[in-house]
């Protein structure tokens, strides 16, 4: 396929056809982590800490209750007597661990137990936050440089594709995956996947940890956790899928609002405003509407597991608190009131980062969304790339040739049949023929911006599929009909071609192209800033800085397809004197509407449907009588005398009329 941009629509439409899974994706995220390993170690570390911590506060007030405010509430056989004075009930069992015989303690030893116990669990709390603040900004400092290298990659990937790529899709919708979909990672990586990585940690420690002091306490304790699990993998779903859609639905309505703005002046001047404006409405609503479903999946989620929560811990009460009362153990295990209460802290603990991770989980979600975009963009291999044994083509001489060359953008669409010519050193080659005759796709072929389908194009002998494309066009110059021109100065836009060139030098090409006297003009002159695309210039001052450039990079084959077409007849005249000295010494092809400015090649080819129809110079193909001269015709006709009205008879002048 020529250039493959249809092929490239088809990959790109996976983004809804085809979304990868959850783990593929985390997976390619987690291969950026891996230059900071370290890092994630101590994350590793400090995480298991701030667990720890979380995990040993509900220990230790439940060993504060047993052992120090009510050391003999429990009995091993259902009797509930109160702490007498000195001592405790005789047989009495209790869950207090950290003193041996607590029921001994005196008022003032239980108090200054209490103390101590207090002060541990105001430690462990501190400890926790200060290690879950260390741990979140080790993880925010490495995402943020694991997504500042996403977004390199990806910015150079977008240099890497050909231009067959861009001519299938929105520059809006490729700019979203660069900014809206990396800022959805980017919260991500600030915050939720501590968060989440945290979280789950927690529970599997909560977790052992209850089923440590009793599996079936422990059991009826978490009866709920599998209906939260359900809703949870259920919501996450239905969120993704809507995540997934906001994300292309964004990218829409940026691929809209970069086209309106891009078309502003021919919106203004067809009176199209509200057309656009309602346009944009349409895609806008389509975000909204996906951003509120997936919005709704996730603000049902939160009270749902929070509902789900306070079940869990009313079972917990209520199996615990009846069993104490009845003073009857649960399988071998005596339930004190301190054991009570630190289930109850430890089903809070547990249904807190369940919540938390469902709702994070969501983000995450739309990180897996924003991440898939951009890993599918990433994934696509250009349509043309260097072959493995390229190598640097020598400086050129100059020599082109096209060898039976065919080139399509379908396989059923040909644009190019077997286009075969010889262009010598230093040799002009006019490309002329009606638009659609294939004229661009020939030129573009020499740079190498597309590949032919069958044949070869030669330079010096050398097949330019077998060079590096860096060492080729950086030998060519091109000069095209749409002018491009940066947001810098005036010396910057012409340097473009040359970065390491002298002030000296940028002046002498703007001289070359007779654009150093608008330049003068200017404000700052050669250190004026232009607006966007050389907005504050005519289409003619833009063409003849883009002369400029492509003169400063002196080029071995120079490119120029439609260069003069936007430019007045006087403003023409001093460029084709510019491009008589440019254009010495080089191999030029030259695309021109306008004949007259060709005239001077050295060989014209005519083109129709794709075939080279007539070739030879411009005096022979006027003699030939074809094809050339019925176009040439067509635009310089001569108009025949006639006789002025209330001229008494006089004769009106000749003139030619000239038609673009």
């Amino acid at each position: 396929m020529f250039g493959g941009p249809h092929g490239y629509s088809r990959i790109m439409s996976k983004d809804t056809l085809k979304p990868k899974r959850v783990s593929e994706t985390l997976g390619r995220f987690g291969t950026y982590f891996k230059s900071y390993w370290l890092l994630l170690i101590l994350t590793t570390i400090l995480l298991v800490g701030s667990t720890w911590a979380q995990v040993t506060a509900p220990k230790l007030i439940g060993q504060a209750v047993d052992c120090f405010l009510t050391p003999a509430t429990v009995t091993a056989f259902g009797n509930l007597p109160f702490a007498e004075e000195g001592g405790v009930a005789s047989g009495a069992v209790n869950n207090c661990t950290i003193v041996p015989d607590p029921g001994v303690l005196t008022f003032d030893q239980r108090i200054a137990g209490l103390g101590r116990v207090i002060l541990m669990i105001v430690g462990l709390y501190v400890l926790s936050t200060a290690l879950n603040g260390i741990t979140f900004y080790a993880m925010t400092w490495s995402g943020q440089h694991v997504l500042r290298q996403m977004r390199v990659d990806l910015f150079k990937h977008l240099h890497r594709l050909s231009l067959g790529f861009y001519s299938e899709q929105e520059i809006g919708d490729l700019m979203s995956r660069i900014t809206n979909d990396s800022d959805t990672i980017q919260q991500v990586f600030n915050f939720a996947l501590v968060s989440v990585i945290s979280g789950a940690l927690l529970i599997v420690w909560i977790g052992f940890s209850m089923f440590q002091v009793s599996v079936v306490y422990a059991l009826v304790s978490l009866s709920v956790v599998p209906i939260m699990i359900i809703v949870t993998v259920w919501f996450s779903n239905q969120a993704r899928k809507a995540f997934r859609q906001t994300r292309l639905e964004m990218g829409s309505v940026n691929a809209e609002l970069q086209e309106t703005i891009s078309a502003v002046r021919e919106v203004q001047a067809f009176s199209r405003e509200q057309e656009n404006i309602d346009n944009f409405m349409i895609t806008n609503a389509a975000n909204r509407d996906a951003n509120i479903r997936a919005v709704s999946f996730t603000s049902a989620l939160a009270p749902t597991l929070q509902a789900l929560g306070y079940l869990s811990l009313a079972i917990v009460a209520g199996v615990g608190g009846l069993l104490l009362l009845r003073g009857q153990p649960l399988f071998g295990t005596v339930i004190s009131l301190g054991l009570v209460i630190t289930f109850l802290n430890y089903v809070q603990r547990f249904n807190q980062p369940i919540q938390q991770i469902s709702v994070l989980w969501t983000n995450i979600q739309s990180a897996v969304a924003g991440g898939e975009r951009i890993f599918n963009l990433l994934d696509l291999q250009p349509a043309i790339e260097d072959a493995l044994e390229a190598q640097p083509i020598p400086t050129i001489q100059g020599k082109v040739e096209f060898q039976n060359v065919f080139a399509a953008y379908k396989e059923e669409e040909s644009v190019l049949n077997g286009i075969n010519f010889t262009a010598k050193p230093g040799q002009t080659i006019a490309v002329v023929g009606p638009t659609g005759a294939g004229k661009t796709t020939l030129v573009n072929l020499i740079p190498r911006f597309y590949d032919v389908t069958g044949g070869a194009v030669m330079i010096d002998n050398l097949d330019v599929r077998n060079v590096t494309g860096e060492s080729l066009r950086e030998q060519i110059g091109i000069v095209l009909q749409d002018t491009f021109l940066f947001s810098t100065t005036v010396m910057e836009n012409i340097r473009f071609g040359k970065p390491d060139a002298t002030d000296d030098e940028v002046i002498a090409a703007a001289k070359l192209a007779h654009a150093d006297t608008f330049i003068a003009n200017l404000p700052d002159g050669y250190q004026t800033v232009l607006g966007e695309r050389g907005s504050g210039l005519s289409q003619g001052q833009r063409q003849l800085l883009s002369i400029a450039r492509a003169a400063l990079s002196d080029p071995r084959i120079l490119i120029l397809d439609e260069a003069t077409s936007s430019v007045d007849t006087r403003t023409e005249r001093l460029i084709q004197k510019a491009l008589q000295k440019l254009l010495e010494g080089r191999t030029s092809f030259v695309i021109a509407h306008r004949l007259s400015t060709i005239r001077n090649a050295d060989l014209l080819l005519v083109l129709d449907d794709g075939h080279i129809v007539e070739r030879g110079t411009h005096d022979e193909l006027l003699e030939a009588k074809g094809f050339y001269h019925d176009l040439y015709m067509s635009q310089f006709r001569r108009v025949e005398p006639v006789e002025e009205p209330g001229s008494n008879g006089r004769e009106a002048s000749k003139v030619s009329i000239a038609q673009s």
